[in-house]
């Protein structure tokens, strides 16, 4: 596959490995883009598995709606959905860092039966990071996300940002840097992908709260950084209050940027999930 469809959209996706291995879905964050997880899949098709890495809703031409109501979680998790269906894929183990971890654990929430296992990278449960923007040090790091509400402006900045090789002193490899600015470099480009963030904080239906149907039921691991400057220890150790099934959480003496930085671990951890469903 190449692309697929979802809600009169094309989305592109980077499929590799072995068609009859089973299904890896590996969803990028922001200013990522399915190419985040290169390393990683080539590990991951090596071990015999297929990945599927998409681009996703806002990253690609064919699938950048304007209106902020479309990037809301539940449409991001349609995407998802709609790219199991088209491959013809069941169930596959879901892999997704960053804000591809949100989408993660709302699809693991609300179809437990499509995820044979979910590894979240960095993304706290999103139920733990609530309460740590209320109860510690987590709103000081998301400062951000109020200021990405504003028109145009973050668009704006950011572009230049990304442009300029700003990402390096969060610890991307300036490699990584170079191929994003490629793709969202200019302010038009980052609209969809500032969306994600505006949607976040308007009125409308959730994937994802803080009731007690917001646990996630499926083999999870989750890999934290210690050195994140984004997500920090409150939201990371209270995740596990919000898994009721087999639960690994590794903490690794890294930062945000785990996809690139750390390939082998977050490729062992995969694989460790695959097997466990497989015995």
């Amino acid at each position: 596959m190449d692309s697929f469809a979802s809600a009169g959209l094309v989305l592109d996706v980077l499929d590799g490995g072995p068609a009859d291995g089973e299904v890896v879905v590996l969803l990028h964050g922001f200013p990522q883009d399915a190419s985040a997880w290169e390393e990683v899949a080539t590990r991951l098709q090596a071990a015999g598995l297929r990945t599927l890495a998409p681009h996703q809703r806002g990253y690609c031409a064919g699938a950048s709606p304007r209106r902020v109501s479309a990037y809301r979680v539940e449409h991001l998790v349609d995407d998802v959905l709609a790219l199991l269906d088209a491959a013809g894929v069941r169930r596959a183990h879901v892999v997704g860092h960053d804000w591809g971890g949100v989408v993660a654990w709302a699809l693991a929430r609300s179809y437990p039966d499509r995820v044979a296992s979910l590894v979240v990278l960095s993304t706290p449960h999103p139920s733990a990071l609530r309460w740590a923007l209320r109860h510690g040090g987590q709103a000081r790091r998301s400062w951000y996300v109020l200021a990405f509400q504003l028109p145009v402006l973050p668009e704006r900045s950011l572009a230049r940002m990304l442009r300029r090789g700003g990402l390096r002193r969060s610890g991307l490899p300036v490699q990584h840097g170079h191929r994003y600015a490629d793709r969202l470099g200019r302010a038009r480009d980052l609209r969809g992908p500032v969306n994600w963030y505006r949607a976040a904080l308007r009125p409308g239906r959730r994937t994802g709260d803080d009731r007690a149907s917001s646990t996630v039921g499926v083999p999870t691991t989750y890999v934290w950084g210690s050195r994140d400057p984004f997500l920090g220890r409150e939201a990371a150790e209270r995740t596990a209050r919000h898994v009721a099934g087999d639960y690994r959480f590794v903490e690794v003496a890294a930062g945000h940027w785990l996809p690139e930085r750390e390939p082998d671990l977050v490729a062992r951890e995969v694989l460790e999930r695959v097997r466990g469903d497989q015995a």
